[in-house]
């Protein structure tokens, strides 16, 4: 007899919410998104926070060439010089990779 009750209860509920949406006013449709300053993005990155990283990197080799790891400070430098050429042929793809697909599927 309760569940009876409950699941009643719980129509009733139901039927006043769904009736409750219905004469919902429809709200307006939402603003076209805008676009995002890609460029902006880009040269933030490459004003601010590159010459941030290389500065650290610096001061970490400069650190560690004067505790006498000069062979360390050599490695280091090699493995960020590889880094930074795939960032730049990253970037460059970025740049210009609908180029160049387009010229080898002519």
């Amino acid at each position: 007899m309760m569940l009876l009750e409950i699941g009643q209860a719980m129509w009733g509920d139901a039927a006043r919410a769904v009736d409750a949406i219905a004469y919902a006013p429809t709200p307006t449709p939402a603003p076209a998104p805008k676009e995002i300053n890609t460029d902006g993005i880009l040269n933030f990155f490459a004003t601010k926070i590159v010459p941030i990283l290389l500065a650290a990197l610096g001061v970490i080799f400069i650190g560690r060439a004067s505790k006498g790891e000069v062979s360390r400070v050599l490695t280091s430098s090699a493995i960020a010089i590889i880094g930074l050429a795939f960032v730049a042929g990253a970037a460059s793809l970025f740049f210009f990779g609908g180029s160049l697909v387009d010229l080898l599927f002519k």
